[in-house]
């Protein structure tokens, strides 16, 4: 595994990190503690030592899998990042909630569901500017990092071309941008990184095989289960047409004979300097070796 400082945090994290959203039960999978104990601990096994989530991820579920997970691990070893600023209703329906007091509520559930004190990195969730522009939530934010729960503040960019928000990050104490890049959606090269660069913001990268399309397993008419986010409205069908026929471009004329096409999607993601690490997410331990082995194509 390979390691880089996220921006000016002084967080040292592994340029390979697990995202964790598949632990809320939208992406076709229910998980038992024990199956993510196992796609945990083989991270670890491979250096990795970033655990993105969010407490939408179900209501808390995925930071309570994590908690659990923790509680029998090294708490120490682990770089958490989790987010704020949204109510999980049911699978894919969530509400804004993004009040001060709303969002010092949910810090402490996500402490209690993660079975920590702190968390190393707590990030904004890809909220309307409106929802940013709020001194006394900064404020609120800022005295947690000063009890010691909240060790660095993050933006999660809900558009990946949100400038606004990027170039705000150093007034409002911010730290780090998470934004969606991959091969496919290039689109943060343009202004966000640029402004990442500038300000010395740590830059995460979500959904660096773009949903799974840049793993190289999917065909056309590939068919995704009910409680997968990726079968919602016809429009997605289309759309996964279009992004299917580019993979396939990509892989012939880009991706290295010989070399897995989502070892090469995540090498692609962390040749860019702006990028410190990315998060994709692991369904099983063969899947995070799999991600893990990116980092020797560096």
């Amino acid at each position: 595994m390979k390691y880089r400082l996220l921006g000016r945090t002084g967080l040292n994290v592994s340029v390979i990190g697990i995202g964790t959203w598949q632990f809320g039960g939208e992406w076709g999978v229910d998980y038992s503690q024990g199956e993510a104990n196992a796609v945990l601990r083989r991270g670890k096994e491979l250096g990795i030592n970033l655990i993105d989530t969010a407490e939408c991820y179900g209501d808390h579920l995925s930071e309570r899998l994590i908690g659990g997970f923790l509680k029998e691990d090294r708490r120490e070893d682990w770089i958490v990042a989790t987010k704020f600023g949204h109510r999980f209703k049911s699978n894919f329906s969530r509400d804004d909630l993004a009040s001060p007091e709303a969002v010092q509520k949910q810090l402490e559930d996500s402490l209690r569901a993660l079975q920590t004190d702190y968390v190393d990195l707590y990030q904004f969730h890809s909220l309307p500017d409106r929802d940013f522009d709020n001194d006394a939530l900064w404020t609120m934010l800022d005295k947690q990092k000063q009890a010691g729960k909240i060790c660095c503040l993050g933006i999660s960019i809900g558009a990946n071309t949100n400038i606004y928000q990027t170039d705000k990050a150093t007034d409002y104490g911010a730290d780090v941008i998470q934004v969606v890049y991959n091969r496919l959606d290039r689109k943060p090269e343009a202004e966000v990184f640029p402004s990442c660069e500038r300000q010395n913001l740590g830059v995460l990268a979500r959904v660096p095989l773009a949903s799974g399309f840049l793993s190289g397993k999917y065909r056309k008419g590939v068919v995704f289960p009910d409680n997968d986010h990726r079968s919602r409205g016809n429009a997605a069908v289309e759309e996964r047409a279009r992004m299917l026929d580019e993979v396939e471009r990509i892989r012939e004329e880009e991706v290295p004979e010989g070399v897995p096409m989502s070892e090469w999607a995540l090498a692609w993601c962390l040749r860019h300097p702006a990028v410190h690490s990315v998060i994709p997410g692991c369904k099983t331990p063969e899947q995070v070796e799999a991600n893990a082995r990116a980092a020797e194509l560096l």
